[in-house]
């Protein structure tokens, strides 16, 4: 089991309870196929370094998991087809 770190920029147009399930529903991912997520931390609305398609700013969410190999590509995979996922970075750490 490798530990990961995952962020992730939810579009700021989504309500408070759909954000909830965002989020719920990556940590559900990672747990789903083998994966024990550590730590979830909402950073909370913040400004965006550039503009993206005319959003300057994005609510962030940093998730600490363990999981094997194959997960993060799984992860990525979702994230890409989620409407709502404006960016998206997966970091394996050091052991």
């Amino acid at each position: 089991m490798n530990k990961y770190e995952a962020m992730y920029i939810i579009k700021p147009t989504v309500e408070a309870e759909a954000r909830t399930a965002v989020i719920e529903k990556f940590s559900q991912i990672i747990s789903a196929n083998g994966g024990n997520v550590e730590t979830v931390e909402e950073l909370g609305m913040r400004k965006l370094a550039y503009e993206i398609n005319y959003i300057g700013e994005g609510f962030y969410v940093l998730v600490n998991f363990t999981a094997d190999a194959a997960l993060p590509a799984e992860l990525e995979r979702n994230f890409r087809i989620n409407e709502n996922i404006m960016r998206y970075i997966v970091i394996k750490k050091e052991a």
